[in-house]
């Protein structure tokens, strides 16, 4: 183990070593500046405030699992030589933390999507209202700050801000795509609301994870689910599942909701077990290699949610 390790070490060393020889004064051959995101939703916002006036890249695959991410030697140069990183900011970005620690970030503007907004612990969910936290163990964070559209407006005016002040020649273009995107943002707050409103329920269902905690806080929701959002797990217990199954059952909730890239196993068995149908409700904290080839968008997909939240709640 102790080999590993060192090995490990000596890897990231050298590494970083050939990243900062291979950085030049600006860092940038093209006068646009370089911009990495670990995942997918700060990608489109950047896209949204630059279009194709920075160099954008996104770390993680599309497709891919984020929780159980490790960054390649060439990831790991592509940060060294950004002008602006942007990420999470929660438990699962402890490598980013580990990477930046040995980097020399003089050159490097860092957003972390946390900073941005207020944050609130995760309750544990498992089926429950709350469960009592083990003795010992100390709060929980939900890291999905993006999936309230509140939040994505701070988000967004924060990365615009950054773009603003390292490339001032196109601050003028960046300040307007900001306005215009905000704008729609704006309008999705209001369609999510203005639905939710009118609902005749006020509860959603998920038979997974659930990365939704500030979404569910902005419009007044109560949830039930198999296992908060940023939870690794993809089995749950029989009575967990029970529970599920006679809340859809007793409170006749006609959707069960799952997200995207799941296995969706444990909302087709309380869907078989009650009648209710299942629908994708997107977190955006990922997308497949179709959508994104497609140039599926943050705004599209949570659009799509507003419809499909529509079937739960009336």
């Amino acid at each position: 183990m102790k080999r590993i390790i060192l090995v490990t070490g000596i890897l990231l060393s050298l590494t970083l070593t050939l990243a900062a020889k291979g950085r030049g004064d600006t860092g940038k051959a093209d006068g646009k500046l370089n911009v990495v995101t670990t995942i997918f939703p700060p990608y489109d916002f950047v896209r949204e405030i630059a279009g194709n006036n920075v160099n954008l890249t996104m770390l993680l695959p599309p497709g891919a699992e984020s929780h159980s991410f490790e960054p390649t030697p060439r990831d790991i140069i592509t940060v060294q030589n950004c002008d602006v990183f942007i990420y999470v900011g929660g438990e699962s970005d402890a490598w980013v933390e580990e990477i930046l620690e040995s980097m020399d970030r003089s050159r490097m503007e860092i957003v972390t999507l946390m900073d941005c907004v207020d944050v609130v612990e995760e309750l544990i969910v498992e089926g429950m209202e709350e469960e009592e936290e083990e003795e010992g163990e100390g709060p929980e964070y939900d890291e999905h700050v993006w999936t309230s559209p509140k939040n994505a407006e701070l988000i967004v005016q924060k990365i615009a801000g950054v773009l603003q002040q390292r490339d001032p020649s196109r601050a003028a273009l960046y300040e307007k795509n900001t306005a215009s995107y905000l704008a729609k943002l704006a309008d999705l707050d209001n369609s999510f609301g203005n639905m939710i409103n009118g609902a005749a329920r006020k509860t959603f269902v998920f038979g997974d994870r659930f990365p939704f905690r500030y979404f569910a806080d902005a419009y007044g929701l109560s949830y039930f689910a198999a296992f908060p959002g940023c939870s690794t797990e993809t089995e749950c217990s029989a009575a967990t599942i029970a529970f599920l199954i006679n809340k859809v059952k007793a409170e006749k909730i006609p959707v069960v909701f799952h997200i995207e890239l799941s296995n969706e196993k444990i909302a087709d068995t309380i869907c078989e077990e009650t009648g209710a149908k299942k629908l994708l409700f997107h977190a955006v904290h990922n997308i497949s290699k179709n959508d994104f080839d497609r140039g599926e968008n943050y705004y599209n997909l949570m659009t799509r949610n507003i419809q499909n939240l529509k079937e739960a709640l009336y």
